[in-house]
């Protein structure tokens, strides 16, 4: 990675389609993009997932939503009026796959925040709810739901577990040599035994028939961004059944599929995975401005790095597809029907993960255009479905950073099959009806588009609920917005 400075081309100020193609050439990058937004009439993205039903249904049209914790239920688990408001929004979206909806932990202890969702039977009437609103927005707004699926994600957070108050209760698949000490991991009492494991892996089977109570098409077994069963992919330092070699560290979604199956549940099954990994970054003290984050530069590691899933271990900086597509043949020996692919981890290396013009409060500066990561991401979807299964949906993620030219991207890509289904995730919490709007009128309303600002993740990071507060009046009323500001004044962002 370039030391050099270099000055940041701001998508907004490319004011037509030669002008960001350009520039994306200037960066060496490459990817395709029309020349227009096309109506629903001649789009790509309206035409229906006619390859695969999920819990027999066919997926309407080519948008997913990304599932997106919202730090903002009850102390227990349960719903709140912020909560309700998200999913009635995504239900009037026009996207026609709920990708999992929102990080549900399958315990009280794998929370990510102490306000997270959790799926149990005290909050299923809650979850019901849930959906049947979602679903009830959206026969409002569009008429059907017979081609409307919605997914619940499962999953514990790990290393990233904070339930309570205190910053981390960390649980971990392993000992990291970095990561240990960027988030308090300091007793191999913190590492899961095998029997603690099949434990949990229960707790998934049970998680599951609560979200096929619930109503759900599918759950989303969550396998990405540094949390738990993702870090699991890359334990290859840990003894027992599972860690060490691939079938072993792969064996934790082997069993939750097996008892999910064994328990008679016949809820479809799909999987968000980080498809590659690099080393942890961190901000470069040596280049920090006054006021201002350094530029993200990796933390100093040791070769060869096996402490990452998809990342080469002679180069932590460059990702290896190897065992990703391994992971993609064992989905589809598992009849797993949907895989969203995305990146990195938020916490550790989010310029990989969700490229953007702004760095969140616990990040850093881009040290190179955000368009060159985007571009990453949307070529290794592309390798990756080369070698999927034909009745496999990869959901493709990092779109949003694209702003006036996501449409005529994601139209392409998929008519150029590099991905089957355009995945949005904080896009649409400053423009909820992104999709139907692009799709209806073949246009977008610039005064809603995410400007990549990060609120939506500086504010939880600082112990405050998600949302969009620069763009959405709704969180731009709240008595966080004021501390928000505060906070990124004193960072430079």
């Amino acid at each position: 990675m370039s030391e050099q400075k270099f000055k940041l081309v701001r998508i907004p100020t490319l004011k037509t389609v030669a002008d960001f193609r350009l520039h994306a050439a200037s960066l060496g990058v490459a990817f395709p993009c029309d020349d227009e937004i096309q109506a629903a009439a001649t789009s790509p993205l309206a035409k229906p997932v006619e390859n695969v039903q999920i819990n027999g249904k066919t997926i309407g049209n080519r948008f997913a939503i990304h599932p997106m914790e919202g730090w903002d239920g009850t102390r227990t688990g349960g719903l709140t009026e912020e909560v309700l408001r998200r999913w009635v929004r995504f239900g009037q979206s026009g996207a026609k796959l709920i990708c999992g909806g929102e990080a549900m932990a399958v315990r009280p202890d794998g929370r990510a925040n102490p306000n997270q969702l959790i799926i149990t039977e005290e909050n299923k009437a809650d979850l019901i709810k849930l959906r049947e609103t979602l679903v009830a927005a959206h026969l409002e707004a569009f008429g059907k739901t017979d081609d409307l699926v919605i997914g619940f994600q499962l999953t514990h957070s790990g290393r990233f577990c904070r339930p309570n108050d205190k910053r981390w209760e960390s649980r971990v698949a392993y000992r990291h040599p970095i990561l240990d000490k960027k988030f308090n991991v300091t007793s191999d009492d913190q590492v899961w035994t095998d029997a603690e494991i099949k434990e949990l892996i229960q707790c998934y089977v049970r998680a599951a028939q609560i979200a096929a109570d619930c109503g759900a098409d599918f759950v989303d077994i969550k396998h990405c961004h540094g949390y738990l069963l993702h870090e699991f992919l890359s334990a290859r330092s840990r003894p027992g059944d599972y860690g060490g070699s691939f079938a072993n560290r792969t064996r934790i979604l082997r069993e939750i599929v097996q008892g999910i199956r064994a328990s008679g549940n016949k809820i479809e099954i799909g999987v968000r995975l980080s498809a590659f990994d690099f080393v942890p970054f961190k901000p470069d003290p040596t280049r920090a401005e006054p006021g201002k984050l350094g530029p993200g530069i990796p933390e100093e590691f040791s070769l060869p790095y096996d402490y990452g899933f998809g990342t080469n271990p002679n180069n932590p900086l460059e990702y290896d597809l190897t065992e990703p597509i391994q992971f993609i043949q064992l989905c589809g020996d598992l009849g797993i029907k949907i895989l969203n692919l995305s990146a990195g981890s938020p916490y550790y290396n989010p310029h990989i993960q969700r490229p953007a013009a702004y760095p969140p409060s616990d990040g850093y500066q881009p040290a190179h255009d955000p368009l060159i990561d985007v571009a990453r991401q949307l070529d290794v979807v592309r390798q990756l479905k080369k070698k999927a299964p034909a009745n496999m949906i990869l959901v493709g993620t990092a779109y949003s950073y694209l702003q006036e030219y996501l449409p005529q991207v994601a139209q392409a890509a998929v008519r150029d099959k590099w991905v089957d289904m355009i995945g949005l995730g904080r896009m649409v919490l400053s423009y909820p009806n992104l999709p139907a709007e692009t799709l209806d009128k073949g246009a977008m309303m610039p005064k809603l588009i995410c400007r990549t600002f990060s609120d939506c993740t500086t504010a939880p990071r600082n112990g405050m609920i998600s949302g969009c507060y620069p763009l959405d009046k709704y969180y731009a009323a709240k008595p966080e917005a004021k501390k928000l500001k505060e906070i990124k004044r004193a960072i430079g962002a």
